[in-house]
């Protein structure tokens, strides 16, 4: 059975362009590009929802300029393939402390939350200035602040950032590292790991295949025999 819901930590960006002798920027240009293909090929296969994790809370420690132009590159290539965006029936969405962004940056992830708000095809999200302890303390102060005293797992969930995406089935990291990051902890209590050394500008639709082949060999037991 294929995953309704896939995660993917893109990692291997500025390794990639090092080994190439290109500046990190040129790895970030060509991982956005990867990114949409990766949209493209999830919605070939069904999948109906893809969260990428585009920019973490921790991302803030790089320098600056970097930093600068992650966002510039969003804003550009969204604008740019908006178009193409709404004919294949992508539902843009945003995840993460997005208030917190320069207000242009903000404003434009509305924009195409709300101009791509009726497509049905995929939901394609992004985590932006996004961490998963970040989304657990806001929850419980949103919470809180409503006058909250009790909570069971249900209840909690209504507090998340997008509480109607199901938690996903699967989690993709590449690049070769083995961990989580801070990514969608609570949604992923039981979600399915994958993890590939391929750097995320050389991940290629048969890697995308390969890891949703190994998702449907698994048998998820959710705790239980």
């Amino acid at each position: 059975m294929k995953p309704i819901h896939v995660g993917i930590i893109m990692d291997g960006n500025g390794r990639w362009a090092q080994k190439r002798g290109l500046p990190r920027v040129e790895g970030h240009r060509r991982g956005a590009l990867k990114a949409e293909k990766v949209v493209e090929w999830a919605a070939e296969f069904g999948i109906k929802y893809i969260t990428l994790y585009a920019f973490s809370t921790e991302n803030w420690k790089r320098p600056k300029e970097e930093v600068e132009y992650l966002f510039s590159l969003l804003v550009k290539l969204l604008r740019q393939k908006l178009r193409k965006i709404l004919e294949r029936g992508v539902r843009l969405r945003f995840t993460g402390a997005i208030d917190e962004l320069p207000s242009s940056v903000a404003d434009f992830c509305r924009e195409c939350e709300e101009k791509t708000k009726h497509n049905n095809v995929i939901q394609a999200i992004l985590a932006l200035n996004y961490g998963g302890r970040r989304e657990i303390i806001d929850a419980f102060n949103k919470a809180v602040k409503q006058g909250v005293t009790h909570f069971n797992e249900e209840l909690f969930r209504d507090w998340l950032y997008l509480p109607d995406v199901p938690d996903p089935d699967l989690v993709i990291r590449t690049s070769g590292e083995m961990r989580i990051s801070n990514f969608l902890l609570w949604q992923i209590a039981y979600s399915e790991l994958y993890f590939t050394k391929v750097l995320w500008p050389d991940f290629t639709k048969q890697d995308f295949l390969k890891a949703i082949e190994d998702y449907e060999k698994r048998q998820r037991r959710f705790g239980g025999l």
